[in-house]
């Protein structure tokens, strides 16, 4: 599994996984079925705390995206593209309500706003 740690990103390493998780599952990459890597295996892989592993798993398996079997492993489960979209464009709203309100404290203009918007989208 491609998953990618960003020690220095300020966000924890078990969410990061849960990110990328959903990311695979939303790009099918990961299908309804297939098995994902044991706790410890995808720990070994990452070089991270086997509980930090195990964190993100019970954490997508909370959201139903994924399940156990015991004495087999976690499997992913039938996922629902569309609401996994919709939750990640809200995600992606409520960082933008948080910016905005600091640009307006901070006395930016919204034209000034969307030239950097435009400059850094490039």
């Amino acid at each position: 599994m491609n998953i990618k740690i960003q020690t220095k990103s300020g966000e924890p390493i078990y969410a990061q996984i849960v990110r990328q998780i959903k990311d695979l599952m939303i790009n099918n990459t990961l299908t309804k079925g297939e098995s994902l890597p044991s706790i410890r295996s995808l720990a070994m892989e990452l070089k991270i705390s086997v509980i930090t592993t195990k964190r993100a798993y019970e954490e997508l398996e909370k959201e139903g995206l994924i399940y156990s079997v015991p004495g087999k492993g976690f499997y992913v489960d039938s996922v629902d593209v569309q609401y996994m979209e919709e939750k990640k464009v809200q995600g992606v709203e409520e960082e933008l309500v948080q910016l905005i309100e600091k640009c307006k404290k901070a006395g930016i203009s919204l034209e000034e706003v969307k030239d950097m918007v435009e400059i850094l989208w490039e």
